[in-house]
């Protein structure tokens, strides 16, 4: 009995340190068929951009005239641009700066959503009231409006592009954060802190923010692909990345001129987009399912 007992006990914090959230969380999202072909795919798709030397198989901005306007065929698995430039490799790069933008941009709005946020929901008062105004502000116009108004005012380039699409994102995540932190503030411990004399930095920093990030990350991930979109966009009209740069947006306002004659010029980049964008909103579905309490399933 005694031996039992000792086993048990050996036992026992060994399979508690066994328990991983992230592994917890790993496991749920692979029950998930749409959230595991997202992956596969965004997975595919990031790994052929990080090793754009080696994957693709021409210099994405070498001009060659004679080979201007070749349909997909076996030289060129996507074909030519109307400059003979092999249309894969400037997909395969372009995904680089597409993906860069979605990434840095959402970052940008997550970060400074969370401290508006944060603020705005736990102190209350006439903080609340002002960053509530601002939101409202920016708010007032369409969204792909904003995005194009600030790249306007900043100018054309890809820095500016992305600092453009993250302030029009801001509005979105100041909100959620706000709405999250007035719940959470209810809380028993978070009024026992209170309390106890603890500093509202304190408070924010280690008992709030840790409670709203389920939703701030199910946003990014969704954010991401809603600002590809939006990057793409300013790049077709000119407000982006330039060229000769291989960017996805660029690429499609290459190839609108020549649609009956290049086809392909615009298909494939719109397909790139279509995919990544896809890809990254059924993992992030995904990952709602599985962070949302209401939604998890034994």
């Amino acid at each position: 009995m005694t031996a039992e007992i000792r086993q048990t006990t050996a036992t026992a914090p060994s399979q508690e340190k066994a328990y991983s959230p992230l592994g917890d969380l790993a496991r749920r999202l692979l029950k998930k068929p749409g959230a595991v072909v997202g992956l596969v795919v965004l997975a595919v798709i990031i790994m052929s951009t990080i090793f754009a030397p080696q994957v693709a198989p021409y210099d994405p901005v070498q001009i060659n005239p004679s080979k201007a306007f070749r349909p997909p065929g076996a030289g060129n698995l996507l074909g030519t641009d109307h400059f003979g430039r092999d249309l894969l490799s400037r997909i395969i790069y372009g995904g680089r700066l597409s993906l860069t933008i979605g990434i840095i941009s959402t970052g940008i709005a997550t970060s400074t959503g969370i401290i508006l946020g944060i603020l705005s929901g736990f102190l209350g008062g006439w903080v609340d009231s002002l960053i509530g105004r601002f939101l409202d502000i920016l708010l007032a116009f369409p969204g792909l409006l904003l995005t194009l108004g600030v790249a306007v005012t900043l100018g054309a380039g890809l820095q500016n592009l992305m600092i453009a699409v993250g302030i029009g994102s801001i509005p979105g995540f100041a909100r959620l954060v706000r709405g999250t932190v007035l719940s959470a503030k209810e809380n028993t411990y978070i009024q026992a802190a209170t309390a106890l004399g603890c500093p509202d930095f304190i408070i924010m920093l280690r008992h709030i923010l840790p409670n709203v990030m389920a939703p701030i990350i199910v946003m990014v991930t969704l954010s991401i692909a809603g600002a590809i979109l939006t990057g793409a966009s300013l790049s077709y009209l000119g407000m982006g990345a330039q060229p000769p740069t291989p960017e996805w947006g660029v690429m499609l306002s290459d190839g609108r001129n020549y649609m009956q004659r290049g086809w392909w010029i615009c298909t494939f980049p719109g397909i790139a987009i279509m995919l990544t964008v896809i890809s990254i909103n059924l993992v992030g579905d995904g990952l709602r399912d599985v962070l949302d309490p209401r939604l998890k399933s034994p």
